[in-house]
């Protein structure tokens, strides 16, 4: 058997180490057009910032060290140009020499990647304007920093690498701009979730310019002038960070099917429309195991997923991939970012019969020092109550509580599955109630109508008539600080006492800081005869949401 692969990153050299490990006698050859193989992608900004100091240590293999260990013909700087389907052969230029010979093949794995999009006008060519794809890549950018020692930087694009870029920008010292033509960060994240992150790079020292798009960028000396919707900066380098599209040109020129965004089109078991050719990794469709539709989710954890499948799939095992749920976890600073699942703008966009919860919860617990709190939000069925998509922000344990839910939903979860779930508890790890243990609960509360909530997005709908009762619960000084018009205030502790001059004809709209309080005081309320909604997410949220608009 004779298995050409074409790229040697992620996709590829797991390929490559899993057919070895199936099949001894195979003859296996990576085709990589760039001098490195089975490097460290997703590590790639952290040595601009100095947190990864040896260059060395993003390299998990060299060519020779992953030919030897697994013998495999690995030939670097080596582009596949065509591939010939009728007679199963590849023509591959050699870019050192410049010549050009053609491999045969039994089967063809095409793990290409992604590349990073740029606009087709408006940009220069410049030795400050860059992209993040690959090792040479980053040291065009460290290289340029050592030597130019550059004062300001605009990152166009704030998803993951744009994100990850303007923090170790920051951390070589460099002031950032971020420019965003949506009206926040982070993709995946429904906007009240990437409120928080708004506020934390902006406390960061960067400047955050959102629904903010870029017109044109020109050369003036040493510096860039970055023509923005919203005016003019001055800057001396750029990192174009507006995403990826999938480098299927070679798929396509062969004549193997693509989508409308260029996604390699293969079935469950990663094979192309010719059962001879296998595509993996972040040029392929893949199924949204949430939603079942079909979509591109250009992750490290998937590609490497597919190249498993394919190599056993090849190797005659048969194993097939049942979809992507697009979990992920980006470091902001000392902040942390996760997300599995759908979101709530999918839950729309696709008429989803959903509902949400928000939780606002200590990592660990409170009395052992250093508990911070994370933001939780929870996407679920709502006949049901199965977890469709979770949402996490904030600092310790929040990958974790993250990873738990997309655990639950690939193995098909309710709410109350998620309150028999036992975790490890610690003081200095864990409450004794975890988060996902109490999303259960609240989702369970909600579905077996022990309270009716409402969001912060219902805020602003209210009536501020009289026709209805808006209640803060939250202490006095709580209220001074910040309230919403119209609301009133009766600290819960003494709701009790003072229950009675809340008119019963009106049904009340319950807010306090997250939403806890007020559910307790929903309850209150309910058992004595009041028609009550409890706003989930309270008025920390509300006013997050409010301040990044």
């Amino acid at each position: 058997m004779r298995v050409l692969i074409v790229g040697g990153v992620g996709g590829g050299a797991t390929a490559a180490a899993r057919l070895r490990r199936l099949n001894e006698s195979a003859e296996i050859v990576i085709f990589e057009r760039g001098e490195n193989i089975s490097f460290a992608n997703c590590g790639l900004p952290y040595y601009i910032g100095g947190t990864i100091s040896e260059r060395r240590n993003l390299l998990l293999h060299t060519p020779s060290s992953f030919g030897t260990r697994f013998n495999v013909d690995v030939r670097v700087m080596s582009e596949v140009t065509a591939i010939n389907r009728q007679v199963k052969e590849v023509s591959v230029l050699n870019k050192l020499t410049q010549t050009t010979y053609v491999e045969k093949y039994d089967t063809l794995i095409l793990s290409p990647g992604a590349m990073p999009i740029v606009p087709q006008h408006g940009i220069p060519q410049s030795d400050r304007i860059f992209t993040l794809r690959n090792l040479a890549d980053i040291d065009r950018i460290k290289a340029f920093i050592n030597k130019a020692c550059p004062k300001r930087a605009a990152v166009i694009g704030a998803g993951f690498i744009g994100i990850e870029m303007v923090e170790n920008l920051r951390e070589a010292g460099i002031e950032v701009s971020l420019i965003e033509q949506s009206g926040q960060v982070m993709p995946p994240l429904d906007v009240d979730m990437a409120c928080d992150i708004h506020k934390h790079i902006r406390q960061k020292g960067v400047s955050l310019h959102l629904n903010t798009s870029l017109q044109a960028v020109s050369v003036a000396g040493d510096s860039l002038s970055v023509e923005l919707s919203s005016g003019t900066i001055v800057v001396d380098m750029i990192v174009l960070a507006m995403g990826v599209s999938p480098d299927s040109g070679l798929a396509k020129d062969a004549g193997l099917e693509t989508n409308e965004r260029g996604g390699i089109i293969v079935d469950r078991y990663m094979r192309t429309v010719d059962r001879n050719i296998y595509a993996v990794g972040d040029a392929v469709e893949v199924t949204d195991f949430v939603s079942g539709h079909q979509t591109l989710i250009p992750l490290a954890g998937p590609a490497n997923k597919q190249a498993r499948i394919a190599a056993d799939n090849i190797c005659g095992i048969t194993k097939e991939y049942l979809g992507a749920q697009g979990s992920a976890a980006i470091k902001v600073f000392d902040m942390t970012v996760a997300t599995t699942g759908i979101n709530e703008k999918t839950a729309k966009k696709l008429n989803m019969n959903y509902a949400k919860v928000y939780l606002w919860h200590l990592g660990h617990a409170g009395y052992y020092p250093g508990s911070k709190h994370m933001s939780l939000k929870v996407i679920y069925q709502r006949d049901s109550g199965k977890i469709l998509g979770a949402q996490a922000v904030g600092f310790d344990g929040v990958e974790k509580r993250c990873d738990v839910l997309s655990v639950a939903i690939r193995a098909g979860l309710t709410a109350f599955d998620l309150t028999k779930l036992e975790f490890c508890y610690a003081p200095p790890y864990n409450s004794t109630k975890d988060p996902v243990n109490v999303v259960g609960y609240m989702i369970e509360n909600s579905m077996s109508g022990l309270v009716e909530n409402c969001h912060w997005e219902d805020v602003e709908k209210l009536p501020n008539d009289g026709s209805v009762t808006l209640l803060d619960v939250r202490e006095s000084r709580e209220f001074a600080d910040g309230n919403v018009s119209g609301f009133v205030n009766i600290p819960l502790d003494t709701l009790r006492k003072q229950i009675n001059s809340l008119s019963r004809d009106r049904s009340i709209y319950v807010m306090c800081h997250s939403g806890l309080r007020s559910y307790v005081a929903s309850r209150i309320l309910s058992q004595n005869g009041y028609k009550v909604y409890n706003i989930n997410g309270g008025y920390r949220l509300y006013r997050a949401v409010r301040d990044c608009q």
